[in-house]
């Protein structure tokens, strides 16, 4: 990371109830474990810090309780662009999850979310899956559900974007993809995130590397100069 051009953001995905154990309807294994070092990356200066939250219309088309006869996790269905219905994708269904106003949806207690600059919403359209917090999956006429992120991010002045939370196959994969193709220098840190399907975490890391993001272990070189740089205020 250059220092003379250097100015990180934080990026919490997803640290939601619904998305960890005991009770959540979508529990990520071991999805709880990760906020000691997602706190511990909260209380460093970065210049901006910011979680998502899925915020889903209980009519959302991932639930596979809106779809009769599917399974959640088994079944997939095919969503369509709203603006170009050319453009398809298959799309695995889920249990219902992170409901608008439910406590399912809330960020889990543990998180010292009062270190947070903001909290930005995410799968609120109820005819798409948006598992990036940047927007939804479909390109052509032009990006839908964007969310504002990566403007937000621009504003700031954000070169470099740091990236936890759930789960590591799905949602703090795409944001992480979609960060990098923003022109954002992006990298996950390992221990900060966990996945659905845990046995997937190694093809999810060749994604991210085809995708020019970086995965760095919390401990590792790379966050201890992380944690130099804005020791010393190059931000």
């Amino acid at each position: 990371m250059g220092e003379d051009n250097f100015k990180p953001a934080l990026l919490v995905v997803d640290f939601q109830e619904d998305f960890c154990p005991p009770n959540g309807s979508l529990a990520v294994p071991d999805g709880r474990a990760i906020a000691p070092v997602v706190n511990s990356l909260l209380k460093l200066p970065f210049a901006t810090k910011i979680a998502t939250k899925d915020w889903h219309p209980a009519s959302h088309v991932s639930f596979a309780t809106n779809h009769p006869g599917a399974s959640p996790f088994l079944s997939t269905t095919t969503i369509a662009n709203p603006h170009n219905s050319a453009e398809k994708l298959e799309s695995r269904l889920w249990p219902a999850h992170c409901v608008q106003d439910t406590p399912g949806a809330a960020l889990i207690p543990e998180l010292e979310a009062d270190l947070l600059d903001a909290v930005v919403a995410k799968g609120t359209r109820p005819d798409i899956e948006m598992y990036s917090a940047f927007y939804g999956p479909f390109e052509d006429p032009g990006r839908v559900a964007d969310s504002g992120l990566a403007e937000r991010l621009r504003g700031a002045g954000v070169t470099d974007v740091f990236v936890v939370g759930l789960a590591g196959d799905y949602c703090v994969k795409c944001s992480a993809i979609d960060a990098a193709a923003e022109g954002f220098r992006t990298v996950v840190v390992e221990e900060g995130t966990r996945c659905v399907d845990p046995a997937a975490w190694d093809r999810v890391k060749a994604e991210l590397a085809v995708a020019g993001v970086q995965v760095v272990r919390f401990e590792g070189p790379e966050v201890e100069r992380l944690r130099i740089a804005l020791a010393v205020g190059y931000i």
